[in-house]
């Protein structure tokens, strides 16, 4: 038999378990704790759509939609996984949407949407080798997919299966696209040192992704 929402409780940690409470009182329609969801979640959706996107003309709104859908559909969170993983699994799905949307408008040409041909690692790492804003510049030569899950696991620290919940999909699907991603990525590095100005060699930033391309 289905829980209510005001039955469950979460062993995931304390900011979890502030999410939760928020998300309890904002299934009764409580305008206060959705305010306060709301400037918790804000923040961190624009970072993730900006990267998934590319469009930032679209992410407020689509922003605005996935907390919207919060707001309405509290009441159905079933507390399978964090809190944030529901909510920005809403906001992956409305912002492959909002994509697809675009695709269909006849003023848009298919050359600037093409997607080119199709990382459980730490932030630390991307600092460690200065790779953060190579990575940015590379995150448009992939595919939406393979973005999501390079966004989600290098700049949001979701695992593996936490990626696999937000996008509905097996885990072994997030470990193929983190493979072709890192493959992608590797190629383009040497490429991208020309529009940077970053310290680190080309060959030595491309050696150390390749090393991790295989898939564990």
């Amino acid at each position: 038999m289905k829980k209510s929402i005001h039955e469950l409780k979460t062993s995931r940690g304390a900011e979890d378990a502030e999410n939760l409470k928020l998300l309890q009182r904002v299934a009764t329609k409580d305008k206060v704790a959705f305010e306060k969801l709301y400037a918790r979640f804000y923040p961190q959706l624009t970072r993730y759509l900006s990267r998934l996107m590319r469009r930032p003309e679209m992410v407020e709104e689509v922003v605005n939609d996935t907390l919207f859908v919060v707001w309405e559909k509290a009441d159905q969170f079933q507390g399978r996984s964090k809190v944030s993983t529901w909510v920005t699994g809403i906001a992956y799905l409305k912002g492959i949407k909002a994509l697809d949307r675009l695709r269909m408008m006849p003023e848009q040409q298919a050359a600037s949407l093409a997607e080119a041909e199709n990382i459980e690692e730490t932030q630390d790492l991307i600092s460690r080798l200065g790779l953060g804003e190579w990575l940015s510049s590379g995150l448009d030569q992939v595919s939406v997919d393979q973005r999501s899950v390079v966004e989600l696991t290098y700049f949001s620290g979701y695992s593996y299966q936490e990626i696999a919940d937000i996008m509905k999909c097996p885990v072994n699907t997030v470990k193929t696209r983190m493979f072709h991603a890192r493959r992608r990525l590797a190629k383009l590095l040497p490429l991208l040192e020309e529009h940077t100005s970053a310290d680190t060699s080309a060959d030595t930033s491309a050696d150390a992704l390749q090393g991790e391309g295989s898939i564990s």
